[in-house]
């Protein structure tokens, strides 16, 4: 009796220390967790930083308090980096403990970067966790949307279906980027046949030529109403804002950007129009962005611009800032691509310094080519530095996890 008493005990004692605190993933266990829960935050660690140890029971126990709020739902899971090293290069993990997002099997694009606490660990789970979808109650809110804002539309049968549930699904991981309005039953009978439910997309008219467009694919899918709705809800020129700019910078790609007055739409879409017909082949070497004038007023004076001069249009290359002479010449075939293409060969660096490049006219053909040299150009009366990029210092501290932030732990 004394020896059984004492092997349930330990095996009590076991199923406690296994089922609280953090949940310790593997490559065996990793992709299962992640596709059974709506929210894993991951922390990844490594055991000889200390920044790591100092996290570890703050992290257990926010991971209980999470689990006991939202059991099956809601998951904290933890990465060796050390041991299960395939996992961490899978997520380009370099500094230590870094905290990733997973919603419904999905990165999230920005980090955990909230304070270190159980609390705030919870409250940032039940945030994410809030249903973002709008349910609406009468029709005619659908006649009046915003139209610089980018929507998805659902009219249902039923609330209570998979179908709903998988929308609500990709509204949780594209809230930052949609905005997601639902109805049902009768309020939206004449929207759908009987039976059959309509997902559909709508553009930010006043600032896009893109069409309305139903989702034709299977809505049972998850992964395939999420890659649709993605495609759209993620544009190729985004809008930079306080709240984006960190994951943006993190992308690792110079800017492109309008500065606009915030009631100019008509600027906005012609920019989009450009960059739709003419540098398509850019998006992977660039970000092409939108920017509130009098949100971003000081990057603007680094620019010896004001509000009044918008709108205009500069690079970020998270060096320097250069301006686009003209905005009028984006409506000019091949300006703004000559434009970039001056960045990606150095010529807005090396002529901000040196003035401008002489003509191939004026320089002498060595083998059918220009030479480069130095002799070849002729210098500014005085070196100049191109004004210094403001956006870089929205990206995350490269000492986050020093002595310098200690505080946020």
């Amino acid at each position: 009796m004394k020896y059984l008493f004492t092997l349930t005990f330990l095996v009590i004692q076991l199923a406690s220390t296994v089922l609280s605190g953090a949940l310790h993933l593997t490559k065996a266990n990793f992709d299962t967790v992640l596709g059974s829960h709506e929210l894993v935050i991951l922390n990844f660690y490594a055991d000889w930083c200390r920044f790591s140890n100092m996290l570890a029971p703050i992290f257990d126990e926010a991971a209980d308090k999470i689990q006991a709020q939202f059991p099956g739902r809601a998951v904290l899971g933890k990465v060796d980096c050390e041991t299960d090293s395939s996992i961490s290069q899978r997520f380009a993990i370099t500094k230590y403990p870094t905290i990733k997002v997973i919603k419904n099997g999905q990165v999230s694009k920005k980090e955990y970067r909230g304070q270190r606490s159980p609390e705030a660990f919870l409250q940032f789970a039940t945030e994410e966790l809030r249903d973002p979808v709008k349910i609406v109650e009468d029709f005619k809110e659908f006649a009046n949307l915003d139209s610089t804002k980018r929507y998805v539309l659902g009219y249902f049968e039923d609330k209570n279906s998979s179908h709903y549930e998988n929308y609500r699904k990709v509204s949780s991981v594209l809230k930052d980027d949609c905005i997601f309005l639902a109805g049902y039953g009768e309020t939206v009978r004449m929207m759908h046949p009987p039976g059959s439910d309509i997902i559909s997309f709508r553009p930010a008219k006043a600032r896009s030529t893109e069409d309305d467009e139903t989702f034709m694919g299977n809505m049972e899918s998850l992964d395939e109403l999420t890659t649709w709705a993605k495609e759209r809800c993620v544009p190729m020129v985004r809008e930079i804002t306080f709240e984006n700019a960190e994951e943006l910078t993190e992308e690792g790609l110079p800017f492109l950007i309008l500065f606009h007055d915030p009631d100019d739409n008509e600027s906005v879409k012609k920019y989009y129009e450009v960059i739709q017909n003419e540098l398509l082949e850019d998006k992977q070497n660039v970000n092409f962005l939108t920017a509130d004038g009098n949100t971003f007023a000081h990057p603007l004076q680094h620019l010896g611009k004001s509000k009044k001069d918008l709108p205009l249009i500069a690079i970020d290359s998270f060096r320097h800032m250069y301006l686009f002479p003209d905005y009028k010449d984006i409506f000019v075939k091949g300006k703004l691509k000559a434009f970039l293409q001056d960045l990606y060969s150095g010529k807005l660096h090396r002529e901000f310094h040196y003035g401008p490049d002489p003509s191939s006219s004026e320089r002498p053909l060595i083998d059918g080519k220009v030479p480069e040299t130095s002799s070849s150009r002729k210098p500014a009366k005085e070196k100049t530095t191109p004004p210094e990029s403001t956006f870089k210092k929205l990206a995350p501290s490269k000492n986050r996890y020093t002595l310098l932030d200690k505080d946020e732990l």
